[in-house]
């Protein structure tokens, strides 16, 4: 039975993230889009091949969190690992805003069908 990520050992998330709390970049955000430059390398942390290889196909970082059962603030200091070393790709997704500073309506509208059709 899978336990809630809220449970998480935090003997486990200090082993994971080499005892860091937070991410060295702060460009990361959860719909941010990762992906794959490289294959993973013998020897490397578990969480990174993972990641290697869940993102040969964009994924979101919140989806690789999901993914790996772990917090986003986690997965993120994975991330900027992997992007520090050139191993991923960063996507931030475009915002598109009005001319006074506010998001598009259209954008709203769609987000607001997807939303309805889940």
């Amino acid at each position: 039975m899978a336990r809630p990520v809220d449970d998480e050992n935090p003997d486990r998330l200090y082993t994971v993230t080499g005892g860091r709390s937070l991410a060295d970049k702060t460009t990361l955000d959860v719909v941010t889009l990762i992906v794959s430059e490289c294959e993973p390398t013998r020897g490397m942390q578990s969480e990174y091949v993972r990641i290697l290889q869940m993102c040969r196909e964009p994924a979101a970082v919140v989806e690789i969190a999901s993914e790996l059962k772990l917090p986003v603030s986690i997965a993120k200091i994975l991330l900027c690992d992997l992007l520090d070393s050139g191993r991923i790709t960063a996507r931030n997704p475009v915002l598109t805003r009005t001319p006074d500073g506010l998001p598009d309506p259209e954008i709203l509208k769609q987000v607001l069908v997807g939303l309805q059709n889940i």
